[in-house]
């Protein structure tokens, strides 16, 4: 396995979009009026998790696509989470929106892929590699690729100029539409790969109820899995090396579940680049995730 190098960059990949979240404020109606609070903000899985790692002071590279009326707005934003945007600004197509209906710890998306169905694999250059500890793709930008297989370029890209891959799956249904072993196919030799119980049961074949059976049969295709257990925290698995658990911290006031697998990832491998201790990944991961649920949206607060 590649090992990330100390105070390297943290290229992200993949989708940025405009959330639209929707908190009801009480059971919902059918064919009449539902009260609810309703937040928009800017989102994207990729986007969330470099806006997250940016926050914590690692140097973040994202790359993805946004529509041209709204592209520079997006791009100052992540300037201001610390993170160098390289996006490109498609015309004639709007940047993607997701509604997010969240009742407690679930949700429910409704999702326009929008502008980020155009993302280029020229965005991933040498330069941006030369300099990187780690590239991560959003699994979303794999299953619903519409852009000529850019994602799939973009990995073989950094393998080839030795830089370690850490995929994050994103969706049990875009898993299942997209076909899994197809999926799995499509990530031989990546290196790390964050999936939570659902989406690490469905890529397994094992029963949510058996984490460590999910992570072991995980690490026949991937060196390093971090499987994320929700209110139970998370597992690291690594081979020849027993697995590696972190209980989550205490959350006193659970606001919105919407971004927390990002906030994961972001703490995960900001703490990884840094000198490849996974396991101070791990708690580092655990504790910014628990903070991602006590606030509306994906993102920090900047």
């Amino acid at each position: 396995m590649a090992e990330p190098l100390p105070a390297r960059r943290i290229v992200v990949v993949g989708d940025l979009v405009n959330d639209i979240v929707v908190i009801p404020r009480g059971a919902l109606r059918t064919d009449t009026d539902t009260d609810a609070r309703i937040q928009p903000r800017p989102g994207g899985s990729a986007a969330n998790t470099a806006a997250w790692a940016g926050s914590l002071g690692a140097g973040v590279d994202f790359l993805g696509v946004a529509g041209a009326a709204d592209a520079e707005h997006h791009a100052e934003l992540l300037r201001h989470a610390g993170v160098e945007p390289h996006l490109h600004a498609e015309p004639g197509m709007p940047t993607g929106a997701i509604v997010l209906v969240v009742e407690g710890q679930s949700r429910s998306m409704f999702t326009d892929r929008g502008a980020n169905a155009a993302l280029r694999a020229e965005l991933l250059t040498d330069e941006l590699l030369d300099a990187a500890g780690v590239v991560h793709v959003s699994g979303y930008s794999i299953t619903k690729d519409t852009s000529r297989g850019a994602p799939l370029t973009m990995i073989a890209h950094a393998r080839e100029r030795g830089v370690a891959v850490s995929v994050d799956p994103s969706s049990t249904g875009y898993l299942a539409d997209y076909g899994v072993e197809r999926f799995l196919d499509d990530l031989i030799g990546v290196e790390l790969i964050t999936p939570n119980l659902a989406e690490g049961s469905l890529l397994s074949g094992v029963p949510a109820t058996d984490p460590d059976r999910i992570g072991a049969a995980l690490l026949e295709r991937f060196p390093v899995v971090v499987l994320k257990r929700g209110s139970q925290g998370a597992t690291l698995f690594r081979r020849d090396t027993p697995p590696f658990t972190v209980a989550a911290p205490r959350v006193d006031t659970f606001v919105d579940p919407t971004g927390a697998g990002d906030a994961f990832a972001a703490g995960f491998l900001a703490r990884w680049v840094r000198d490849g201790d996974a396991e101070a990944a791990v708690q580092q991961a655990v504790g910014v995730a628990a903070r991602a649920v006590m606030l509306v949206g994906g993102r920090p607060p900047v």
